[in-house]
């Protein structure tokens, strides 16, 4: 399986962190669409609206861009993240720039699609705070300008609904892709793309064993088939100071979710593109510095002692994952109703 060891368990892919040859490829300019959801310039530019909409939450104020800026790293630089009358969430905002490669959404793999996902922070107490999803269409509703444009994306009597909203969202989403970083251009034949230094992190990173897991062209894992979150334990070795230090345990990741013993400490393996955009680190963003993150990630999955050189070409690699970043501008919303968060 695409370079990968793995196995089932419990209805996921679960890595093995087995040293293994990398299969480097480059990342396609274009994500794909479920057969349900097909990709069109109409309802790309609805789901731009519906993701930059504060309005979206309880007290106006919090949208998905809020926590995922495509401004600059689709996240927030928040250790976790801020939402509606400022409470802090448990976890590390992950990027949203090429989620749409992700075999699933949420660091806990709850949520096998873009579309799922969508559908949670609207009704998420700390996050956006509404009631249900049934009051965020009501919301959505209460706007009269957004009818036209949901009209002729989706059609029929009533078609503003939370499906629709989440399908523009994901559809937008899947046009946060950020390809020919300099390792794209490497691997597609440029051998001047990269330095020395970023070549040996290349090496690097395959020899101790980090590409069993970050594989594939997004560094996250293979694409698998909807609702096989690739997942990891971590930490893997726990008899080391990281651990504490970090707080690494404190969180039982996908265990919060299937409520199973196994389950204990699992999280979706994450994308290694954009670091630079995207610090701090970790589920719970304790880790301030990319070279402690590698220095960390190298102890605590491959029991690895990482030395300074090698700490600081595989960072030197990791910044050659930086693509191109399409130009983002702020969508027109439609106007406000006066009672519209009364």
């Amino acid at each position: 399986m695409n370079n990968m060891i793995a196995w089932l368990l419990s209805g996921v892919i679960l890595a093995a962190p087995t040293v293994l040859a990398a299969q480097w490829q480059a990342l396609p300019n274009e994500a794909p669409a479920p057969a349900d959801n097909p990709t069109t310039a109409e309802k790309v530019e609805l789901g731009k609206m519906l993701y930059f909409d504060p309005r979206l939450s309880s007290n106006g104020t919090v949208s998905c861009f809020t926590c995922h800026n495509v401004m600059e790293g689709g996240d927030d630089h928040r250790p976790t993240s801020i939402g509606v009358h400022g409470q802090a969430g448990g976890r590390n905002a992950p990027t949203v720039w090429n989620a749409a490669f992700l075999s699933a959404q949420f660091w806990d793999g709850r949520a096998a699609t873009l579309e799922d996902q969508a559908k949670g922070p609207p009704a998420n107490p700390i996050e956006m705070g509404m009631t249900s999803l049934d009051a965020t269409v009501e919301r959505i509703r209460h706007i009269p300008g957004y009818k036209p444009y949901f009209d002729a994306v989706f059609g029929g009597e009533m078609s503003i609904t939370m499906d629709n909203a989440a399908k523009a969202i994901a559809a937008y989403e899947r046009t946060l892709i950020t390809p020919d970083s300099p390792y794209d251009m490497y691997v597609k034949g440029d051998t001047q793309a990269l330095t020395e230094q970023q070549v040996r992190g290349m090496d690097t990173l395959a020899e101790l064993g980090c590409t069993a897991c970050h594989s594939d062209a997004n560094f996250a894992g293979p694409p698998l088939p909807t609702g096989q979150p690739f997942l990891q334990k971590f930490p893997s070795f726990s008899d080391n100071p990281f651990v504490a230090d970090y707080r690494l345990m404190d969180d039982a990741g996908r265990m919060n979710v299937t409520h199973e013993p196994e389950a204990k400490n699992l999280w979706r393996v994450q994308t290694l593109r954009n670091l630079a955009y995207t610090a701090p680190y970790m589920h719970n963003g304790s880790v301030k510095t990319l070279e402690d993150a590698v220095r960390i990630m190298a102890k605590t999955q491959l029991d690895v002692d990482a030395s300074d050189v090698q700490v600081a070409d595989m960072v030197a690699f990791l910044g050659a994952l930086t693509g191109e970043f399409p130009r983002q501008e702020m969508p027109r919303l439609p106007p406000t109703p006066g009672d519209l968060l009364d």
